[in-house]
């Protein structure tokens, strides 16, 4: 994207921003409502945690499976229609749940959930980067959405569970996707505007020549006509995986590792350095059942999720401003320093700890807009949706095993020690950054 550009969004810009704010807000909403639910299919389906834990594994596993073909279908079919089957998916399996009777129901309806929350990154990425102007600003919109699901959709959960019965609940939470697919039925706009003409296969909306060489990552025959094929995939994928685009999914990768590895024992590890705020302010009877469940690790936990949707707003800012391999480097070398300065700062008091942990949560979720902006840099525009989908195989996928790294890590040395080896990723993404600098081939 020019750094010349006007900064206001045309009417495309803001038509599909808001389509993918409101879907992606949704996404995690009901990513995140899921664990507020456990603690009720427990007690209700008599199950042990290890079962359940297998159960809604199995469907944050298809979420994050599920992305590579999603990324292949959104090429073929497009991102609009993609993103509908997405949401429909995510609330109907809501409804499905509301219906469950076991502990195999739940299984089916979050099996369910994840195929259909696995097309969403893809084909939202793959729309802002093919259709709106200025994509920086798109993707940091986009972030703070996510940001805002992410916060707000289990304390919206939480509430609702104190007035209504969970079935009621989920059948509830099917709203927001319906709003969502009612928006996107009634907005106009132009799928492929932000696209222009590239030498090694992109190419303008209007173009109608689809038989170009399949080596160069340009449309065919075959592509046009929405057939898909093995020989088809192995060939879009060899086009996609230059120097440039390789080196960027590794530092994608070290995103999702930090990512995983800092935020799934969180909440635990800001509960050893956080005071008995309800104690000593005296906002509960000590003998409460309140008193017993405020735990003000986890509102802190929530805060920080909140500090990130700055992060996502000046991240993807930045990415009309400023190269985004420079930005990945600050970004990533800042988070090097702060996880090896955690522990050290958090002891010193509540306050530093604030501090922190605000920085913590705003580089963390900076880092979103720059990597997806970069992987559309370093991706032909028709294989948008195949990039995004690789993009969030490794984030989800390969950043998955960042949770069992720090557990492991935590469960044999120190908290300090563990945030100082998991600060090896995000040093890695910047040297990494540097060398795509250096030797990347940019095809956007």
């Amino acid at each position: 994207m020019s750094t010349a550009q006007t900064d206001r969004m045309s009417d495309n810009d803001r038509s599909i921003t808001g389509f993918v704010m409101i879907s992606h807000a949704v996404v995690h909403t009901y990513e995140l409502s899921i664990p507020i639910l456990m603690v009720i299919w427990l007690t209700e389906f008599s199950v042990s945690t290890a079962i359940l834990g297998t159960a809604v594994a199995v469907g944050y596993g298809l979420f994050g499976v599920g992305a590579l073909p999603a990324g292949i279908l959104v090429d073929r079919f497009g991102s609009r229609e993609l993103v509908l089957v997405c949401l429909a998916g995510m609330g109907g399996s809501f409804l499905l749940l509301s219906a469950a009777q076991g502990i195999v129901s739940i299984t089916l309806a979050l099996c369910v959930w994840g195929i259909a929350a696995s097309i969403y990154h893809p084909a939202g990425l793959s729309l802002i980067s093919t259709g709106v102007e200025q994509r920086g600003t798109g993707f940091a919109y986009h972030g703070m959405a996510g940001n805002f699901g992410i916060a707000f959709g289990p304390l919206l959960t939480a509430i609702l569970l104190l007035f209504f019965d969970w079935r009621l609940v989920t059948a509830i939470l099917v709203v927001p996707a319906g709003l969502a697919i009612l928006y996107a039925v009634t907005a106009s706009f132009d799928e492929k505007a932000a696209v222009e003409t590239q030498p090694d296969g992109g190419r303008e909306p209007a173009d109608e020549d689809t038989d170009t060489d399949t080596d160069t990552g340009g449309p065919t025959d075959e592509q046009a006509d929405g057939q898909m094929s093995l020989s088809r995939f192995l060939s879009d994928s060899r086009a996609l995986f230059t120097l440039g685009f390789t080196v960027a999914m590794v530092v994608v990768m070290m995103n999702g590792l930090f990512y995983r590895g800092t935020l799934t024992f969180l909440p635990d590890v800001l509960s050893d350095f956080m005071p008995d705020v309800a104690e000593q302010l005296q906002l509960f009877d000590p003998d409460s059942p309140m008193a017993e469940e405020f735990d003000p690790a986890s509102y802190l936990y929530a805060g920080l999720l909140m500090v990130g949707m700055a992060g996502q707003y000046v991240g993807g800012k930045l990415t009309d401003r400023i190269r985004t391999e420079t930005g990945l480097t600050i970004i990533f070398g800042s988070l090097a320093v702060v996880a090896v300065l955690f522990v050290p700062v958090a002891e010193a008091g509540p306050i530093p700890l604030l501090i922190i942990g605000s920085i913590l949560g705003f580089l963390l979720f900076s880092l979103q807009p720059m990597y997806q902006a970069t992987i559309a840099e370093y991706s032909p525009p028709g294989e948008r949706g195949l990039s995004y989908g690789y993009t969030y195989l490794g984030v989800f996928g390969v950043g998955a095993a960042g949770a069992a790294i720090a557990g492991f890590l935590l469960s044999v040395g120190s908290v300090w020690q563990t945030f100082t080896a998991l600060a090896v990723f995000p040093l890695t993404g910047a040297l990494l950054a540097i060398v795509l600098r250096r030797t990347g081939d940019r095809r956007d």
